[in-house]
């Protein structure tokens, strides 16, 4: 999700189409807390690890 984020934030920017720099945030930022609470060994939506 990180990556899809950081793919769709640099197309954004150098095509200048704001809404996909607006998505490509908004996965990241999600992808960074899920990541971070998969981290810490806490269960994400009943699940132990999140892919």
């Amino acid at each position: 999700m990180i990556v899809l984020g950081l793919i769709l934030l640099l197309i954004g920017i150098f095509a200048k189409i704001s809404i996909l720099t607006t998505i490509g945030i908004i996965l990241v930022v999600v992808g960074a807390v899920l990541f971070l609470l998969g981290a810490s060994g806490r269960a994400i939506g009943g699940r132990k690890h999140w892919y």
